[in-house]
C-alpha cells in the first residue's frame, strides 16, 4: 500500500490534472454544476454496480471516477468563489468530528445502536427540524423507505422483535387481499405499498439491506433467462413459439449455473 506521503501526491496529481482540463479541454471547459449531475448520478450507479458484483478491480475505477466528480464540482465552486476542494474536505472532517463526541468528546457508547441515536440527537441539535429532514427526494421510493425506518429506529420510534414486524406483514398482506377481492384500485394500490414498506422494514430487522437484496435476484434473474435464450438460440427455437414447459426445461437447467 501507498505512504500517506504518496497518497497525498497522488491526489495533488489530480489537482493539477483538473486544473489542465478546466483550463485546456473544451468539453471540460464547458461543464457546469448542473450538466455533471446526471453523470454523477450515472457514476454512483456504477459504483453500486461495482460493489455488488464484488469486483474489487472495478471498484478501484468506479471510485476514481466519483473522485473525478468531486474534484471537478469543487473546481468550479472555486472558479465561482464559493468553495474549493479544502473547504470539502475541511467541512466532512469538522461533521465527523462533531458527529462522533465518542471519539473525540466524552460521551460513551456501548454498541451500533447507541452511536446511531447519537447521530440523529446531534443532527436535531444541529438545526434539523425533522428527523427524516436528511432523507433526499429524489431517492428510488425502495431505497427512501428504508432511510425512513432507519432514521426513526435511531430516535427509538421502531419495533422491539422481528416477530411483531413479520406479524405486521401478515397483517398489510391480508388487508392487500381484502381490497384485490373489493376490486377498489386505488385502494389495492395503497395497500400493496403498506406490504413492500412493512417488508423492507422487516429486512431491516433480519440484518438484510432490501436494496442489495432486491438487485442480486435482478441479476439472478438476467442471467438465468439470458441463459434460456441462448439454449433456444442453440437449438434454434424462438422463445415466442415455445410453450411454458419447454421454457422451463432450460430455466430449471439455468439454476445449476446462476443461484
Amino acid at each position: 500500500m501507498n505512504t500517506r506521503k504518496e497518497q497525498l501526491a497522488a491526489f495533488n496529481r489530480l489537482l493539477d490534472i483538473m486544473d489542465d482540463l478546466r483550463e485546456k479541454c473544451p468539453w471540460d471547459k464547458k461543464q457546469t454544476i448542473e450538466s455533471l449531475r446526471h453523470l454523477t448520478i450515472e457514476e454512483v450507479y456504477e459504483l453500486g454496480d461495482a460493489i455488488l458484483d464484488n469486483d474489487l478491480i472495478e471498484l478501484k475505477k468506479e471510485l476514481g471516477d466519483v473522485l473525478l466528480h468531486i474534484v471537478f464540482y469543487s473546481k468550479i465552486a472555486s472558479e465561482q468563489k464559493a468553495f474549493d476542494i479544502a473547504d470539502v474536505a475541511n467541512a466532512i472532517s469538522d461533521k465527523l468530528i462533531d458527529r462522533h463526541p465518542h471519539i473525540y468528546g466524552d460521551i460513551s457508547v456501548t454498541s451500533e445502536e447507541e452511536v446511531k441515536q447519537n447521530w440523529e440527537k446531534l443532527k436535531l441539535k444541529e438545526g434539523n427540524t425533522s428527523v427524516l429532514q436528511g432523507v433526499p427526494k429524489s431517492l428510488p421510493a425502495l431505497v427512501k423507505a428504508n432511510r425512513i425506518q432507519d432514521k426513526v429506529a435511531g430516535v427509538g420510534f421502531d419495533w422491539e422483535k422481528p416477530s411483531q414486524v413479520w406479524k405486521k406483514v401478515q397483517e398489510e398482506l391480508e388487508e392487500l387481499n381484502t381490497e384485490i377481492e373489493n376490486g377498489n384500485q386505488e385502494n389495492i394500490e395503497k395497500e400493496f405499498g403498506d406490504v413492500l414498506f412493512s417488508m423492507i422494514n422487516y429486512a431491516r430487522f433480519i440484518k438484510v439491506n432490501p436494496e442489495n437484496a432486491l438487485e442480486k435476484t435482478n441479476k439472478k434473474f438476467i442471467n438465468r433467462f439470458q441463459y434460456l435464450e441462448e439454449k433456444a438460440k442453440q437449438e434454434g427455437k424462438n422463445l415466442s413459439e415455445m410453450s411454458l414447459s419447454e421454457m422451463d426445461v432450460y430455466w430449471n437447467e439455468s439454476k445449476k449455473y446462476f443461484k
